[in-house]
């Protein structure tokens, strides 16, 4: 497949500016998807995490993994539909991002039933997994 660029990730996305954690989306391949979040120092939430030294608030990161599960369902769900957060599990953050960094966002559909689903979801930088947890969702008209 080709990539899907910004412009169609904010038609499968309801998130605009600042909320918007994915850039694009490299390949969706049963029902896994590899997305990148090209971190940089323009990034609104860095002057106040932490002036000194700038670094990605991991609730942000876990946002860029949820966003990016939801095109583990690219394609099969009707227009106009959103996803909600419904829970995190076994959220682990294991080193820093900091503004030059590339996100690489990687989640694969465990299961989606009656509106209802589950990824298992990695984020790594240079190869590295940064941070890894199992994102719930709820999928309803928005």
């Amino acid at each position: 497949m080709d990539p899907i660029l910004i412009q169609d990730v904010l038609k499968t996305l309801p998130h605009r500016f600042p909320f918007v954690m994915v850039d694009r989306v490299l390949s969706i391949e049963d029902g896994a998807v590899h997305a990148i979040k090209n971190v940089t120092v323009n990034e609104p939430f860095f002057p106040g995490h932490f002036p000194q030294e700038p670094v990605m608030p991991g609730v942000l990161i876990t946002e860029a993994l949820a966003q990016a599960s939801m095109f583990c369902l690219h394609g099969q769900l009707e227009p106009g539909t959103v996803g909600y957060l419904a829970g995190i599990e076994g959220a682990r953050f294991k080193r820093k991002v900091i503004p030059g960094d590339q996100l690489h966002l990687h989640a694969k559909l465990e299961f989606l039933r009656r509106g209802l689903g589950k990824t298992t979801c990695r984020a790594e930088v240079d190869g590295v997994v940064v941070a890894e947890a199992t994102i719930l969702f709820a999928v309803a008209q928005g």
